[in-house]
């Protein structure tokens, strides 16, 4: 007899997710989608999350959450956490939802590990965090600085520590946290995912195409960074930080407060951080940022790269679009792919070719749905 999955995972509709780094342009990317086909964004971003964080955040503005319906935004108080985990689900669901009701979900956002939980089926079932074994950490970093935690962690976990740099606290403190509550280095936790043939994955990889904006010039992102944060000081962005600090409840260590920007921020207001480095602080943690987004994207060998610093990347990222919507409109007529891809195209407001900016791909898709232009 056969031993068959108790519980087989259902393959998900057709769902594109634009990705990229920090300030690349996504929004206004995923925006021009909506104006061409009726979707529903999904956001893939671990900091727009949280309520009452907008500016630091580069939140969509409220007349763009109007413009389309938005989803995983202001879901949660700094206070709590949101685990890639918890966005795997959420998404999964969420997907289905949408094209349920005949648009495209569209994922968008610059958090990786969300986007590989998702296509992993979650990630490994890694101890919770420990506030005291944190603390410990946190007070040996002060004494011995964290260079010497980053060879510490070398000697019980060298294939995580050859990954990370020697003062990136956030991440060699949650391995040593780690390694302390479990007995196993953080790495093996990840190899354990690796050996194993995760169910969603066969779910979620058919049907995702994953469209990346990439800067071929990382200084044409460095100004962009720059200018983004210039103008969220100008915005009022400490001003933010300060009613976040007047609740009381929140502190520094929480990962909402440990956002690019909000912990350079905190530090300053703190009085630990000179605020005249205040700027030049936080856009270096952008840049780093941004650096770690972009070598996560380059390891997804699937994506389809735009340079966002390229000629007219809303034009590529639409006739990437295009094609997909065209592809599973072609490809799937006898399941029920077509019909979502069908129904979508049809919702259309616009004349579809037109729309499409007289593409073929455009022009392909009013033909599909009968249309005589």
């Amino acid at each position: 007899m056969l031993n068959m999955p108790a519980n087989p995972q259902p393959q998900l509709p057709p769902y594109l997710c634009l990705a990229g780094p920090t300030a690349c342009g996504k929004t206004a990317a995923a925006l021009a989608i909506a104006e061409r086909y009726p979707c529903e964004i999904i956001s893939v971003d671990s900091a727009l999350v949280y309520r009452g964080m907008d500016i630091g955040t580069a939140k969509p503005s409220a007349a763009e959450l109007a413009a389309v319906p938005h989803h995983l935004i202001d879901i949660r108080d700094p206070l709590q956490a949101y685990s890639a985990a918890e966005f795997a689900i959420d998404a999964k669901c969420l997907i289905a939802e949408i094209a349920g009701r005949g648009k495209l979900p569209l994922l968008v956002g610059g958090t990786m590990l969300y986007i590989k939980a998702l296509m992993d089926d979650g990630l490994d079932p890694m101890p919770a965090a420990d506030p005291a074994i944190r603390a410990q950490i946190e007070a040996q970093a002060l004494q011995q600085g964290w260079p010497a935690l980053h060879a510490k962690l070398a000697e019980v976990d060298p294939t995580t520590a050859a990954r990370l740099a020697p003062m990136d606290g956030q991440r060699i403190q949650r391995a040593l946290e780690v390694f302390q509550i479990s007995g196993m280095p953080l790495s093996s936790f990840h190899a354990t995912k690796k050996g194993a043939a995760p169910a969603l994955s066969t779910a979620c990889k058919p049907n995702l195409t994953l469209i990346s904006l990439e800067p071929a010039d990382r200084a044409w992102l460095h100004t962009r960074i720059a200018q983004r944060f210039d103008a969220m000081l100008a915005q009022g962005f400490l001003d933010e930080v300060r009613a976040l600090r007047a609740r009381g409840d929140l502190h520094p260590d929480l990962p909402s407060m440990r956002c690019v920007g909000y912990r350079q921020a905190w530090e300053a207001l703190d009085g630990t951080l000179p605020m005249a480095e205040l700027r030049d602080r936080s856009i270096f943690a952008t840049r780093q940022l941004a650096k770690r987004q972009v070598t996560w994207l380059r390891s997804m060998p699937q994506r389809q790269v735009i340079a966002c610093d390229g000629p007219d990347p809303l034009d590529a990222v639409l006739q990437a679009t295009d094609a997909f919507m065209t592809k599973h409109a072609l490809g799937l007529q006898q399941g029920t792919e077509a019909a979502w891809a069908s129904g979508c195209l049809a919702q259309v407001k616009e004349e579809p070719a037109k729309r499409a900016g007289d593409t073929e791909q455009g022009i392909l898709a009013s033909k599909l749905l009968g249309d005589k232009s």
